[in-house]
């Protein structure tokens, strides 16, 4: 039986081989996995001509999963850089990369990530509109934004951000409640700009069947934007967000309508207390459909470290329900990552997402930790670092302050708890000041 989409396959109850590749990788019953997927619950971003590619799943009852971006810009062009940077987070582990290169060689930087990479790519279509027709915003037509994204999905990325919810609707909205940041989303500013200086609706709003149909041919999942995020705690869970969140709701089920998988993007910054609400919100607004988190970052007072705040939010994000964090790396707001940068945010974003994983009893979760916490009682330090989350850190900790005993550390010595007890449960007498200890 032949089928277009993954969601397709599943309504008709075929298992597809990306659905059994995500089966084994999450432990998950594959009949229960296509049932989701068929539901729109879960989505496995896998375009047809992404060869190479190592399937992954996002949503309920997944690991959750993070994403990087990265891509050249004007002022930092190079693309042998910013595929070095690709390399080491396929080596961390990274189950996504998203391409937000948005001046210069974009086609030459897409293809070859798409072609070295198994991990899912995706893409900002509206970024490189500008570039790829060489023309202002104002005079690139509709027709013109739908072919730059059936481009991007002939060159195989697996799923493409669309602002498509903030239409004249939403605008008008957003236009009467005052914001302290107005709108933050690259794209969804870019969207904003293009309707008011065309007065025209947004394309992809207009043409969202159009759209449908290049998802439908090359099997590429809607990452549904969410250009009017709050770019500050001020301006979080506000009429224009949630309007635009209801929008994106009415265009999950047209997407599902044509087999079209779908997931919806979400905040942005946001206080602590305000993301639980969100994520039910989203769930409900949304029919289920996954949630695609940046952050959220849950303080604005703090650049240069905007990977930890972030880090804090995704974490109870993933806790309540989200299923996708977007990195975010300490020079957010400030510049373009280095690869440094790059470390320590998919760092912060793991982190968050196995928080977010033992809270959701995600299987095997909990176990990692287990594991963790009886070579700690072993003092088995070359299993620890197996174990931990950056491995080349901790080593490093430990090579750098090497200990008087080997069985302990330089912060505790012969003090320390875990020793001391091992040996009162041995039955052994605990020495502190004596060399034979």
């Amino acid at each position: 039986m032949r089928y277009t989409t993954q969601m397709d396959a599943a309504k008709k109850g075929i298992i597809t081989n990306e659905m059994k590749t995500v089966s084994e990788k999450e432990g998950i019953d594959v009949n229960r996995l296509r049932e989701l997927v068929a539901k729109g619950r879960i989505v496995i971003p896998a375009n047809k001509n992404h060869k190479n590619l190592s399937p992954e799943g996002v949503g309920e009852g997944l690991r959750t999963k993070i994403n990087v971006n990265l891509g050249i810009s004007k002022d930092c062009p190079d693309v042998e850089k910013e595929l070095e940077k690709v390399r080491v987070a396929l080596d961390m582990k990274a189950e996504a990369i998203m391409d937000l290169s948005s001046f210069g060689k974009t086609e030459t930087f897409r293809r070859k990530l798409v072609e070295m990479s198994p991990a899912m790519i995706g893409t900002v279509p509206i970024y490189d509109a500008v570039g790829f027709y060489d023309k202002e915003l104002q005079d690139i037509t509709a027709e013109e934004f739908l072919k730059v994204v059936e481009k991007h999905a002939r060159d195989g990325v697996d799923f493409v951000t669309i602002h498509a919810g903030i239409n004249r609707e939403t605008a008008t909205t957003f236009k009467r409640n005052k914001r302290l940041t107005n709108i933050v989303s690259r794209g969804g500013s870019l969207m904003y700009a293009w309707m008011e200086l065309n007065q025209q609706e947004n394309p992809f709003y207009q043409y969202f069947d159009e759209l449908l149909e290049i998802c439908q041919e090359y099997d590429l999942t809607l990452s549904l934007g969410d250009a009017l995020r709050p770019g500050s705690i001020h301006d979080a869970t506000d009429a224009s967000q949630i309007k635009e969140l209801i929008i994106l709701g009415e265009l999950t089920l047209r997407a599902w309508e044509k087999n079209v998988q779908v997931m919806i993007e979400g905040p942005g910054h946001m206080a602590i207390n305000e993301i639980p609400a969100n994520i039910v919100l989203e769930k409900k607004l949304c029919h289920g459909a996954p949630f695609y988190v940046l952050g959220p970052i849950v303080t604005d007072v703090a650049p240069g470290y905007d990977h930890i705040t972030s880090a804090i939010g995704g974490a109870i994000a993933a806790s309540y329900g989200a299923d996708f964090l977007c990195y975010v790396t300490p020079a957010e707001h400030l510049r373009l990552p280095t690869m440094e940068d790059m470390k320590e945010g998919i760092i912060a974003s793991k982190i968050a997402a196995h928080a977010g994983d033992i809270a959701k009893n995600i299987k095997g979760a909990r176990e990692w930790d287990h594991a963790m916490s009886r070579a700690r009682q072993q003092l088995n330090w070359e299993k620890m670092f197996q174990l931990a989350i950056d491995p080349e850190k901790a080593r490093r900790y430990r090579a750098e302050s090497q200990p008087e005993h080997e069985d302990s550390c330089t912060m505790c010595g012969k003090m320390c708890s875990m020793r001391n007890m091992n040996k009162v449960m041995e039955g052994k007498n605990i020495n502190l000041l004596r060399e034979d200890a």
